[in-house]
């Protein structure tokens, strides 16, 4: 693999992971804006469907942000090692 194929699986991986960060986010912010009873709706007392959901967001933007760095050490950062070491012989 070269190095602009590599760089090109880098640059979708990081656009779709961004896509699904934003969509996470943004459908969260518009069932805030658009489904408030939705929102304030008590699963037990003291936890709203709105606190789930935003403790959710949170935890999956980590999750998406740990595979990345998963991904990026075992495929991208080894793979950029053996571009290096081709480089220079």
């Amino acid at each position: 693999m070269s190095s602009y194929a590599l760089h090109l699986r880098r640059w979708r991986l990081a656009i779709a992971l961004t896509a699904a960060v934003a969509a996470i986010y943004f459908g969260f912010i518009l069932l805030i804006a658009y489904r408030q009873e939705l929102m304030g709706r008590l699963l037990v007392p003291g936890l709203t469907v709105g606190i789930l959901l935003g403790a959710l967001v949170i935890v999956l933007s980590w999750l998406l942000t740990w595979y990345y760095v998963r991904w990026a050490n075992a495929h991208f950062d080894t793979r950029l090692e053996e571009l290096r070491r081709e480089a220079v012989r």
